[in-house]
């Protein structure tokens, strides 16, 4: 599995903990940004992650920002992109079961290290159902396509 990872100023701690964790476990993952604390424009680095998953650069992403709801937005508007905003366990296994979402939106502020690598954890291992939820994935992916027109 190859993951992309990205975030603002305020994830940058968070994203290094991430990454280290994912490596540590085998996964490959591609670091775009932002790796200082001066204040940087989250939808620079979001868009970096959110393309490379688009284009089949890297199979999930993840994103960061200090609420996780600018990060989340941002990486919405690439087509193909279904990212999720997760802060608990239940939300991070549904919408990978349910939503099959390829990127996941994390708060930086807002989420402590044990339970953001716990998230990512059980969201890149859990597996999309399908059946009835692949009707509404194709029902939004129509959305997308009738917004371009």
């Amino acid at each position: 599995m190859h993951v992309a990872i990205g975030c603002d100023h305020h994830g940058v701690a968070l994203k290094a903990a991430i990454a280290q964790d994912l490596r540590a476990r085998g996964i490959e993952v591609t670091d775009c940004g932002s790796d200082g604390k001066d204040m940087s424009d989250y939808p620079v680095f979001i868009r970096r992650v959110a393309k490379m998953v688009q284009q089949g650069q890297c199979d999930r992403g993840i994103v960061l920002c200090g609420t996780g709801i600018g990060a989340c937005i941002a990486a919405n508007k690439v087509h193909g992109i279904r990212c999720a905003l997760c802060g608990d366990l239940y939300s991070a296994k549904l919408t990978r079961m349910h939503n099959d979402s390829n990127v996941l939106s994390l708060g930086a502020d807002l989420t402590g290290t044990v339970l953001a690598l716990q998230i990512v954890r059980l969201w890149l291992e859990t597996p999309f159902e399908g059946g009835r939820h692949q009707r509404r994935i194709d029902m939004v992916r129509q959305m997308e396509l009738e917004e371009k027109e």
